[in-house]
């Protein structure tokens, strides 16, 4: 598949964005993290921020951006549908728990009702952007049972990088939240090693014989339906050569997993600030490699209708 840069972005930024969200929501509607306005000032509008400009980005893949608001009706049958109407739905907790937690400085109560509304809009929002992917059967690569869980763990370790850089930047330093981002940065990696090697022996069983039907001999196109590239090989027929992808992986792994582990690691042994800037450094580290895994994640992709034009 084509990796356009603005779904590449909308992917990373709303996963770490709703990531985020849903852990302040939860812990800091139930006052594990204290109800501070600054850092709830940056908090929030780190998450939200982030929700929006992914959410912003991916209009612009769409040939007409200005009918966008028509995908919202269709939420019966459309997990696109369905992202739509429920990110603008976490809009509404999410913002009275801002209300309560930043300007108040309440947590508990009513607070703690709408970030935990918060979050769960935020786990259901990006439920329904995995499924977008993993409901695809004419692309093997995510039409698996290792999709919507990636989305879920990626969501949860770069989330998770980011509340802790945040809270060790307001000397709040909280070495479960360091293990935690720590774990969810382990976890990721596994998973993602765990994913690569199911679709590196994925055996699809669409072939040019099986699509005709005539698998008594062998099938094979003669010439090219037209004498030019269309918009379905330009989007559906991308290919990257083998090298670029093992060399792609190499950096996936350093930067999104690799780097901020051991950063991580080191910041649980070092005194605040330099603690703080070893966060903040695993969180930016982190954010660039899920844009390469974004970006590999689009490309290794294979969809069948390219068996129309001769390639197996």
């Amino acid at each position: 598949m084509h990796p356009a840069f603005s779904v590449v972005f909308f992917t990373t930024a709303t996963g770490a964005g709703y990531g985020l969200l849903a852990l302040l929501g939860l812990l800091g509607g139930l006052g594990v993290i204290p109800a501070d306005f600054w850092l709830g000032v940056v908090g929030m509008s780190l998450a939200l921020g982030l929700v929006v400009a992914g959410l912003l980005s991916s209009t612009g893949h769409l040939g007409r951006p200005e009918r966008a608001w028509r995908a919202f009706s269709q939420w019966r049958s459309s997990w696109l549908s369905r992202e739509g109407v429920a990110s603008v739905a976490t809009f509404i907790p999410a913002s009275m728990f801002g209300i309560g937690w930043v300007f108040l400085g309440r947590s508990g109560g009513w607070v703690a009702v709408a970030g935990l509304l918060a979050a769960a809009g935020a786990v259901t929002t990006v439920c329904t952007t995995g499924m977008i992917y993993a409901s695809l059967k004419p692309i093997a690569q995510w039409h698996s049972r290792y999709t919507l869980p990636a989305y879920l763990i990626f969501a949860t370790m770069t989330g998770s990088v980011l509340a802790n850089a945040l809270l060790q930047g307001f000397k709040l330093s909280s070495t479960a939240m360091l293990i935690w981002a720590l774990l969810a940065t382990l976890a990721g990696w596994s998973w993602k090693l765990a994913t690569w090697r199911h679709n590196d022996r994925l055996e699809i069983p669409t072939t040019a014989n099986t699509a005709t039907g005539l698998a008594g001999g062998t099938v094979r196109s003669i010439e090219w339906p037209h004498t030019e590239e269309n918009y379905l090989l330009k989007e559906m027929g991308f290919r990257i050569a083998r090298k670029h992808s093992a060399k792609l992986r190499r950096i996936t792994q350093a930067l999104a997993f690799a780097a901020p582990a051991i950063l991580l690691a080191i910041a649980l042994l070092l005194p605040w600030p330099l603690g703080a800037i070893a966060s903040v450094l695993a969180a930016l580290a982190q954010l660039a490699g899920m844009l390469v895994e974004r970006w590999l994640f689009f490309a290794e992709a294979k969809h069948t209708v390219t068996l129309y034009y001769g390639r197996e």
